[in-house]
């Protein structure tokens, strides 16, 4: 979930217009609407204050992204052996063709 959808999740639930959010979070109703839209992303603290003003409070989670390293490294490895395991084609000759005309 990115910040416009927890901004709008939070104010929504409450039952609150923009309007009387940014008023109870501290901030301008433009600005809640930036960060509705996705267009501006507020900082931790400003999310956190305008969660907070519309009844809720919020959880910080920071997972990884991606593939973990050691499961990584461990394809890759197996990859490479896979490929050297492979048979080597020999070097490849450089072809000739007639000339024409």
């Amino acid at each position: 979930m990115n910040a416009a959808d927890v901004v709008r999740s939070a104010r929504e639930r409450a039952g609150l217009s923009k309007r009387e959010l940014a008023r109870r979070a501290h901030t301008s109703a433009a600005a809640l609407v930036t960060y509705e839209q996705g267009t501006r992303d507020p900082s931790v603290g400003t999310l956190d204050r305008i969660v907070r003003a519309a009844g809720s409070d919020m959880r910080i989670v920071v997972r990884r992204q991606g593939p973990d390293p050691v499961v990584a490294e461990t394809r890759l490895r197996q990859v490479l052996e896979l490929a050297d395991a492979l048979p080597r084609r020999p070097a490849s000759r450089e072809l000739t063709f007639p000339k024409l005309g």
